[in-house]
């Protein structure tokens, strides 16, 4: 529940600095110009974000024929969670990763790559997969994609602000040092409450996925085996598209001293530590 609010904050948040920045460039008309940009952008991503995201991946539709074994897998946990069908990828990938994407439970879509499935017991990848199908089930996907769309736009418009200047409630040119200092600050400040949402809907996803499968333990122990794995095996795909590295089970990128501020993802230490405490709870 603490992260739901937590979540419900974080985009307001975002909104707001969108909202400011657009009434900075163009007072209330440049607030509400800006605000419509927002609204066509997510419409957009909120309809094709998926497409895009599974031809970044060079991502293959598999079905009961192609792949029987992890088909019939995500059938099992989708009747378990009580959600339709979702379309079922494969990614040839080495690098051990989940991620799922489409607009809502009707339209969704559930990827792993190659390498997940060999590194990882039945048990495991089947924590993995609930934990995707737990995205699914809290429509995390619309989150992720109209933060990730707002925080881009609020970069896009502080360069605006920066190289033409803005208006304040009178109509007068506004400070450009002021300018310059959104435009530096503004991208930044978008990006840590991005991140900060990811992170949140990350550890509900782990409790939604643990709960579906009744299995936390074994969630726990694909986190640390995939973390292992994914530190000396790069995710290509998400190297070019950092963007979508918010979607992955797993941050794929690799990061330099700041990484934790910056991480999409909680520490794997603190996410494992949290499902061993639900273990604890359910015995």
């Amino acid at each position: 529940m603490f992260n739901i609010l937590k979540t419900a904050v974080l985009m307001a948040a975002i909104t707001a600095l969108f909202m400011a920045i657009g009434a900075m460039i163009g007072g209330r008309t440049g607030m509400m110009v800006a605000l419509l940009v927002a609204v066509g952008m997510n419409f957009f991503s909120y309809w094709f974000s998926d497409t895009m995201v599974l031809k970044m991946y060079n991502a293959r539709e598999v079905d009961a024929s192609t792949a029987p074994r992890f088909y019939g897998m995500v059938q099992e946990l989708a009747q378990r969670a009580q959600l339709p069908m979702p379309r079922v990828y494969l990614i040839d990938e080495s690098a051990p990763n989940a991620f799922a994407t489409g607009r809502n439970p009707d339209h969704a879509a559930v990827a792993a790559t190659t390498g997940i499935l060999n590194v990882l017991t039945e048990r495991e990848l089947r924590g993995v997969m609930a934990h995707e199908l737990a995205h699914v089930k809290h429509r995390d996907i619309l989150i992720s994609t109209i933060s990730a769309t707002m925080a881009g736009a609020i970069s896009m418009l502080a360069n605006f602000a920066m190289f033409f200047g803005g208006r304040d409630s009178e109509g007068r040119p506004s400070n450009p040092i002021a300018g310059i200092a959104v435009a530096l600050l503004a991208p930044l400040a978008a990006s840590l409450i991005q991140m900060a949402i990811s992170r949140a809907r990350e550890f509900e996803a782990d409790r939604g996925g643990a709960e579906i499968s009744g299995d936390p333990h074994a969630l726990a122990s694909a986190l640390q085996k995939i973390h292992r794995y994914a530190q000396g095996m790069p995710l290509e795909a998400a190297e070019r598209h950092p963007e979508t590295a918010q979607m992955m089970i797993m941050n794929p990128l690799s990061g330099g001293g700041l990484r934790g501020l910056f991480s999409t993802h909680p520490s794997t230490e603190e996410r494992v530590e949290r499902l061993m405490a639900m273990a604890r709870g359910a015995a």
